[in-house]
């Protein structure tokens, strides 16, 4: 494409949180890529806990981690030049192109958002001179009344940059159409006029008993329904944010495993590795519900460790995991669930909560300080053994010291070196370290699991795994929506 022609943009909102936004961007970048299209994701702004690391050290929302290999494309920061990561239910880390860059409460980031805004822009305004399609997600509903002033995340930056919107809603939640018209009744006019449409996800059944309300909706609307996407089974593609429901017992199930759902959880997406394996029967575990029986408790990352490990604790979960080790049990903690596996972990400068230091769980001599500079870093290596490859990649304020780390879970390379990192118990029953993806390889999913007692069959290579589901979300949607239709094609 040549310099000086810009890119189409065509941007996705959706009526709702969890409406479909992320999964049509994705669809549309894989179609758009299979046509031979030169295609980008973009954000503008996320609200999210689930984060990716780019190859130069940037931080990003992983929902547009993922849109970018349905592009084709490595991860980079202008895809998402806003990240913002709750550390409360008030404030927040404020992430601008790929850097954390300020801790603020919402007030504060509304005044903020006209500086963001420039940022927003800056990225978008590179993405036009080095693609043909710009394909945009929004971020919760455009409707929210409250959200409105300064809006950088929906019709604020269509308004911007002058983008056609579609709007997308899941009918699967029950009240599509009253979404739908009333979220259009709340925008202003010129908004209203830049919707080019509706599109409606998980739906279940013969369309045919839909067709009256479609119908009715266009006709009130005076916008076209673009399609209808059929509820995709099963699909196995990275979350945003929520955390999955829980699915049956797995009664054949070689190995049972718990991970702790902390309620400042990070990258829960770690765990895909061995939630979507047949032979392992995973469950999360949520507030007010005890461990059950198992043979491997995972501590996951946390944007707020001291805090969720005080919650830890509220639920009495300290003396569960303490239960689970004296029966044999094995545990394993990630990246903040390693530090808190240590004797004690200090905030002296309250980056992630006013606690300031507070006690650990104590089954590893070392001692974690946080620090106002975050490590991002894309990392390969071996786990302990030397011999077993591992690729991740560390994302955390922690530094931790102490005569635990002796004995090494992982060697890391840098600068040439392997480097040691994490740590292994003494009686080999703990396993910690602070690489997240370390599932994501079967070959290091296969050791781990093996260090936890069991020798499975199959094991899930997850980036392979996403190029089968984002074929097939991309070919059930094509089924239903003309792109040619939207006009975005080849040059």
């Amino acid at each position: 494409m040549s310099k000086t022609k810009l890119s189409q943009t065509i941007m996705i909102q959706g009526t709702t949180s969890d409406a479909g936004k992320t999964t049509l961007v994705a669809a549309l970048c894989r179609m758009l890529k299979n046509r031979g299209v030169s295609v980008v994701p973009f954000k503008p702004q996320n609200m999210a806990l689930n984060s990716a690391v780019t190859e130069n050290g940037g931080e990003i929302g992983r929902a547009q981690a993922l849109q970018a290999q349905a592009a084709g494309l490595k991860p980079h920061t202008d895809m998402n030049p806003i990240l913002i990561k709750p550390t409360s239910d008030t404030k927040a880390q404020i992430i601008i192109h790929g850097k954390a860059v300020s801790d603020m409460d919402a007030l504060v980031y509304h005044d903020y958002k006209q500086h963001a805004m420039n940022a927003v822009l800056e990225s978008y305004r590179r993405l036009q001179q080095q693609y043909d399609v710009i394909v945009v997600e929004g971020a919760g509903s455009p409707a929210e009344i409250n959200l409105r002033d300064r809006d950088i995340a929906n019709m604020g930056f269509a308004e911007a940059v002058d983008c056609p919107v579609i709007i997308i809603a899941d009918i699967d939640r029950g009240g599509v159409f009253a979404h739908l018209v009333g979220t259009l009744d709340l925008l202003s006019a010129s908004e209203q006029h830049r919707v080019i449409g509706f599109v409606i996800n998980r739906f279940r059944g013969d369309l045919r008993l839909l067709q009256s309300g479609l119908d009715w909706l266009e006709q009130k609307t005076g916008k076209p329904v673009l399609g209808v996407i059929p509820y995709v089974q099963g699909l196995r593609l990275d979350a945003e944010d929520a955390l999955e429901k829980n699915t049956k017992k797995n009664a054949t199930a070689k190995i049972r495993i718990a991970v702790l759902a902390l309620p400042r959880i990070s990258n829960h997406n770690d765990f895909d590795g061995l939630r979507f394996n047949p032979e392992i029967d995973f469950a999360w575990v949520g507030p007010e519900h005890p461990i059950p029986a198992c043979d491997l408790v995972i501590i996951p990352g946390s944007k707020n460790v001291c805090a969720d490990l005080q919650f830890l604790r509220d639920q009495g979960w300290d003396k569960l995991i303490a239960k689970h080790l004296r029966y044999g049990g094995k545990l394993i903690g990630v990246c903040g669930g390693f530090q808190m596996l240590g004797e004690t972990i200090a905030d002296p400068d309250a980056i992630e909560s006013t606690i300031g230091e507070i006690k650990g769980l104590g089954y590893l001599a070392m001692n974690t300080t946080l620090k106002p500079e975050k490590i991002l870093r894309q990392q390969q290596g071996f786990l302990w053994d030397k011999s077993t490859s591992i690729t991740g990649y560390e994302i955390h304020c922690g530094v931790s010291n102490g005569t635990a780390l002796a004995k090494p879970a992982c060697y890391l390379e840098q600068t040439g070196e392997l480097v040691p990192d994490g740590a292994v118990s003494d009686d080999d029953q703990i396993f910690g370290t602070y690489l997240h993806g370390l599932f994501d390889s079967p070959a290091a999913t296969q050791k781990i699991l093996e260090w936890a007692g069991v020798q499975l069959n199959h094991h899930i290579a997850v980036a392979d795994l996403r190029e089968q589901e984002l074929d097939r979300l991309a070919s059930e949607v094509e089924a239903v929506l003309n792109i040619d239709w939207l006009g975005l094609s080849q040059r």
